[in-house]
């Protein structure tokens, strides 16, 4: 009941303000041969730098917004776009490196804990993904106590392949999308965090049930394991799975469901080969024994990013559909779903030719994204009926 009242005040707020403070909705890409109505696109916010991430605060206060360089702001429509909140710990901002991921505690209401995600320094110039909370003060314009809960070690990262999404489950587990800092054979070690699904408690403890708690070795963090560079994660609607997406190298982007234990691969089996056109050395092809095959990929890359599933009753051609940005083919991929199966792939906004770096489903029933650039954007995608 809570999150419905929520949900309805922020439709409130948005009708009373939507008129005077959004322009008239431009037109995107069609929807599928026999699907009505034509995709709407508004700008919420223009001049982000490098936004990376966005989370909604309860109850209409606003949109939280992250800017890779290493601010976090809060957009709102009486307010617009705030000075940076301070407070946000100091990140490594080289190259994909910077101010990532924002999530909202599940007790929100209680504890205002803000997550995030970024790339954290170290020595001889290396860096690797943290992440962490601090309390939002009641006028939002701090983070107080800001608290790390992971650090992946080693540090072995130049700049390349954080990660990195966070994404909480039914039961209040934190999970956390690492990349693999451009090192391949870490992905398959199980003695560090590279290119790991790690699930912890939110104040960073180990849940006593992960799947390599107590062997000798092995990181007890870890719940899934060899993966590249995951930039995408959602909690499935309908099954509770944490579902993740992650960019292979040239070709081999991937769909996945992170599952206990499981291996994913890299850089045993991948559909895609290396960027000089050469085979990865490691591989022994599209599969290798013991390691899972992922649920869907694209053997030419969009190289894509945030992820989002759609579970509202707002557009209806869209239930059971997953968003997907895309930062080199500069799309929205839309996946109707079939249970866990795609039955069909959609590219929507080709025309705007923007990369999307986010991708998040509002408490109003649109499709929220962020596009990457340093004049970047957060866009309302919609359907016209």
């Amino acid at each position: 009941m809570c999150r419905i009242l929520q949900n309805y005040m922020f439709l409130i707020l948005f009708a009373a303000a939507g008129l005077s403070i959004f322009p008239a909705p431009a037109r995107g890409a069609a929807p599928p041969s026999g699907a009505p109505g034509t995709v709407t696109v508004v700008e919420v916010v223009t001049g982000l730098d490098h936004p990376w991430a966005l989370a909604f605060l309860p109850d209409g206060q606003g949109i939280l917004l992250t800017e890779r360089p290493g601010r976090l702001r809060l957009w709102s429509a009486g307010g617009g776009l705030s000075d940076p909140i301070e407070g946000v710990p100091e990140v490594f901002a080289h190259s994909q490196g910077g101010l990532l991921d924002v999530a909202l505690s599940p007790g929100f209401d209680q504890d205002r804990r803000v997550y995030l995600s970024y790339a954290e320094g170290g020595d001889g110039g290396k860096a690797g993904t943290a992440a962490g909370y601090g309390r939002l003060s009641q006028d939002n314009r701090r983070l107080e106590d800001f608290t790390v809960v992971l650090r992946q070690m080693p540090k072995l990262s130049t700049g390349q392949h954080f990660g990195s999404r966070l994404v909480f489950d039914r039961h209040g587990h934190l999970y956390i999308t690492l990349g693999e800092n451009n090192r391949r054979a870490t992905s398959q070690d199980l003695s560090g965090l590279q290119g790991k699904v790690v699930r912890i408690d939110p104040d960073g403890r180990i849940p006593p049930d992960n799947p390599f708690v107590g062997q000798e070795g092995v990181r007890p963090e870890i719940w899934s394991y060899g993966h590249r560079n995951p930039q995408g994660a959602a909690l499935n609607p309908w099954s509770g799975e944490v579902w993740t997406s992650e960019h292979g190298p040239r070709g081999g982007d991937e769909v996945n469901i992170a599952k206990a234990g499981k291996n994913y691969g890299w850089p045993l089996a991948t559909h895609g080969i290396n960027y000089s056109g050469q085979p990865i050395p490691e591989a022994r092809g599209a599969q290798a024994a013991g390691t899972e095959q992922p649920l869907y990929y694209w053997k030419v890359s969009p190289a894509i990013s945030g992820m989002a599933f759609y579970d509202s009753d707002r557009f209806p051609a869209w239930r059971h559909s997953l968003f997907i940005g895309a930062l080199v083919e500069r799309q929205l991929i839309r996946l109707q779903l079939n249970g866990d199966v795609v039955a069909h792939e959609e590219r929507l906004l080709e025309s705007r030719d923007e990369r999307i770096r986010d991708v998040r489903l509002g408490p109003d029933g649109f499709i929220y994204v962020l596009t990457d650039s340093s004049r970047g954007k957060l866009l309302r995608v919609g359907r016209s009926q």
